[in-house]
């Protein structure tokens, strides 16, 4: 009977790896399209607000 191989890498490097996968993607994304500007976004819930919905299967009339 063999001894069972520990195994390559630990719980905890996989984890920080992801993280700083994740962490990598998000600043790569951030230096390609710079900050948003918040003065140009579509408010966050149009609800009354005047705003016709668009770009949605649901906003056909």
């Amino acid at each position: 009977m063999t001894a069972p191989r520990p195994s390559r890498l630990a719980r905890p490097v996989v984890g920080l790896l992801a993280l700083a996968l994740v962490g990598g993607i998000i600043v790569w994304d951030l230096a390609q399209a710079g900050l948003p500007d918040p003065f140009h976004a579509p408010p966050p819930l149009a609800l009354g607000s005047g705003t016709a919905p668009t770009g949605a299967h649901c906003a056909a009339n």
